[in-house]
Parts: structure tokens; sequence; C-alpha cells
């Protein structure tokens, strides 16, 4: 019998927190070094010879990087407010949906300044396979290889 299957209610609660914490100490240092180098972007000296299309993407970027850090944050925030009010297992539901969709937008972000300085540097066609391979790699090794394996799972635990 695996040591999880011993745990009780709540020691489970508190090693998925614990889980949840560090995946985001993984997450958040890289996203936070992404959100300062796009706020410092406007104001290199090549910024305004970019075209608008490029601004206009360089701007998503911007913004998803502000969102995806909100998300990431959240569940620090959440867990702040309803510290010992007996909760966690909702505080475990949210971050975890807040976290996904925050890790969903960091690939928008990143696949964004993937377009802008693929464009910058080569030309239209480099960049759109560029952007759609960086798109790719983040749906499959972000979204499908994890969401493949749950399934998996499931269908492991439906059978026993």
């Amino acid at each position: 019998m695996a040591a999880q299957d011993q745990e009780t209610p709540e020691e489970r609660r508190n090693r998925e927190l614990i889980e949840l914490l560090n995946e985001l100490r993984v997450a958040l240092p890289g996203v936070q070094v992404l959100f300062g180098f796009l706020l410092a972007i406007p104001f290199a000296s090549g910024f305004p010879k970019l075209s608008d299309l490029d601004r206009d993407v360089y701007f998503a970027a911007l913004l998803a990087t502000m969102v995806s850090t909100a998300l990431l944050i959240t569940p620090s925030a959440y867990h702040r407010f309803v510290f010992r009010h007996g909760d966690k297992e909702q505080l475990l539901e949210t971050s975890n949906r807040v976290t996904i969709a925050g890790i969903g937008v960091l690939a928008v972000a990143l696949t964004c300044s993937m377009f802008v300085i693929t464009d910058r540097l080569f030309g239209l066609a480099m960049t759109i396979a560029v952007t759609v391979v960086t798109a790719l790699i983040f749906g499959l090794l972000w979204y499908a290889l994890p969401l493949s394996r749950r399934a998996q799972l499931d269908a492991e635990q439906r059978r026993t």
C-alpha cells in the first residue's frame, strides 16, 4: 500500500498544498523575468521601428504576462485570506484551476514574445513557422501530455 493511501484527508490536503506551492515556485520566477523584460522593451531604442503588427503582438504578450502573473500569484493571496478558516479543500480546487489557467496564459505570452522576436530577426515566413512550433510545444508538453496521462489513469481506475 502506497504511503499516500495511508494519509488522512488533512494530511493529503497539506501535502497537495505544499506540492502546489513548490510548482508555483518554479513558474513564478520565469513569469516575473518575462514581465520585467517586456516592461523594458518600449524604452529600448529599436522599439519605434517595430511594425504595427509586432507592436500589437508585443502588447498581447505584455497583457498575457500580466494576467499570468496575477493568476499564478492568486493561490498565495487566496491562502493568506482564508488561512486558518478550514477551507483548504476549496483553496486547493481554486488554486489548481487558476494555476492551470495561468500556465495557459503564460504559453500565450511566450508564444507572442517569440512572434515579435522572430519577426524582427527573420521575417514573416520564419515567424509563422516558429510561432506555430512554439504553440505546439506548449500545447503538447503542458496540456496534451498531462491530459493524456490523466485519461489513462482515469481509465485504469475505472477498470479496478
